[in-house]
């Protein structure tokens, strides 16, 4: 039986869509029937859809995830072996670092002067030696299954947590890196938000951030009724999870691009031009400088790649050139958070998806090694002057503390404030817990 009219045409539009299938309403004409704005469709939505979360306030509040593709070395980087044979060694020397009896490589300085401020884990280890699924287990903590797509640490950030400040709570920095930084099994709007542009360059802007040329604010907002996003997107759209994230998408969007504060977060020429030097005027120091600039603005989980490392042949001039510059730049990073007091809110996570085998290889460089490698953590309620773990004498397998990929995604969780062990909705009606496995490694947390 239809209800009666209540004489509120906001109240009776709002009872014609809860009768309406989600897919029955977004049809061009119930939308042109109903003249409902954007804004109003999504205050519709969201009274409807209320989120709780179990999770509990943890130290950190935002992550910078800084990976380094290809496979950084681990001799020549964090867990050198200067008294091994030289085939073994490499070809670099060491440098002390701030923690009595522990050295990094020699092109690892600035890191190594700041060690104090961070924990290195030398006993990282996984069984996936080609590129993707070594990836895919650093993004997701999960090993890769064919069945399913897992979604990555941000996309589960963004789902338990949301937007704050008009931000979007994950952000990709210039582009998204890899197939496995996106939402999985979770809905899209939960992927990532790309810049389209590397923030590097001099003509640096980001993708759909601004008004177009010749729209002004009033017509701005003429265009956020539903009906004209509806026309305008929709129709070059066939699956059928975008179309039920596209409110999402709208939403997050229309706020980024109305505020003028939200805007500002990824204006990296607010930053003074004697910071951004100190960072350097690199790829890997203007990506940190705009990762900072992000979550001290808000955005959750900031993601960003540095440098290329897969060193088959060569990897003398490979980490000579490669090296200094994201050393600085991460170190600048440490530094900055801290003198504005914001490293004990925000992990910093520096990780490749596996490191090199021990020995030099006939080309002078080092292959695939998922056995053993090391990473890095700073901030975000994670100990400072800690090395945690260690490998054998050659660098080529875990000597004890080895660390999983879940053990990793756990205790980055668990910072965080969630609950890893919670299960999480796959399409298919499946629950499927965030990590599954693994323990939070207390002995690094403080």
């Amino acid at each position: 039986m239809s209800q009666p009219c209540s004489g509120n045409p906001l109240a009776d539009d709002a009872r014609s869509f809860g009768n309406q299938s989600r897919r029955e309403f977004l049809n061009v004409g119930l939308l042109g029937g109903l003249g409902l704005t954007l804004p109003t469709f999504l205050k519709m939505q969201a009274q409807g859809a209320q989120k709780t979360y179990e999770n509990k306030e943890g130290p950190c509040k935002a992550v910078i995830q800084i990976f380094l593709p290809g496979g950084l070395a681990q001799h020549e980087s964090f867990d050198p072996k200067p008294y091994a044979p030289s085939d073994y060694r490499g070809p670099f020397g060491t440098i002390k670092t701030k923690l009595t009896g522990y050295r990094f490589g020699e092109h690892m300085k600035e890191m190594a002067a700041i060690a104090d401020k961070m924990t290195v884990i030398r006993s990282m280890s996984h069984g996936e030696a080609a590129h993707e699924r070594g990836t895919h287990n650093m993004f997701t903590g999960y090993r890769p299954n064919p069945a399913l797509e897992f979604p990555s640490i941000g996309s589960v950030i963004s789902h338990e947590f949301g937007p704050q400040h008009n931000l979007p709570p994950y952000v990709c920095v210039p582009t998204v890196p890899n197939e496995y930084a996106n939402s999985g099994y979770l809905s899209t709007s939960h992927g990532p938000f790309a810049l389209g542009s590397d923030p590097a360059r001099k003509d640096f802007q980001v993708r759909d951030l601004n008004l177009p040329k010749g729209v002004s604010e009033e017509r701005f907002n003429r265009r956020k009724s539903l009906l004209e996003t509806v026309d305008h997107h929709f129709r070059s759209l066939e699956n059928s999870d975008a179309l039920d994230s596209m409110d999402a998408f709208y939403q997050h969007a229309y706020k980024l691009i109305s505020s003028q504060k939200a805007r500002e977060a990824f204006d990296i020429t607010k930053e003074p031009q004697k910071l951004r030097d100190q960072y350097g005027n690199t790829q890997a120091g203007q990506r940190m400088i705009l990762a900072r600039r992000l979550v001290e603005s808000g955005v959750r989980f900031v993601s960003l790649t540095a440098g290329s490392w897969d060193h088959h042949s060569n990897i003398k001039a490979g980490i000579e050139k490669g090296l200094p510059p994201v050393d600085k730049a991460i170190a600048m990073l440490i530094k900055d958070l801290e003198q504005r007091g914001l490293l004990d809110s925000t992990m910093v996570i520096v990780s490749s998806e596996f490191g090199r085998t021990p020995k030099i290889n006939k080309d002078g460089g080092r292959d695939h090694w998922p056995r053993v490698f090391s990473t890095m953590l700073a901030g975000g309620g994670i100990k400072k002057g800690l090395i945690y773990g260690q490998s054998d004498a050659l660098g080529g397998e875990p000597e004890d503390n080895k660390v999983g990929v879940e053990d990793f995604a756990k205790t980055i969780y668990h910072q965080l404030g969630i609950n890893a062990d919670k299960e999480l909705m796959s399409p298919g009606g499946r629950p499927i817990e965030i990590v599954d496995g693994g323990n939070v490694i207390k002995d690094i947390i403080i």
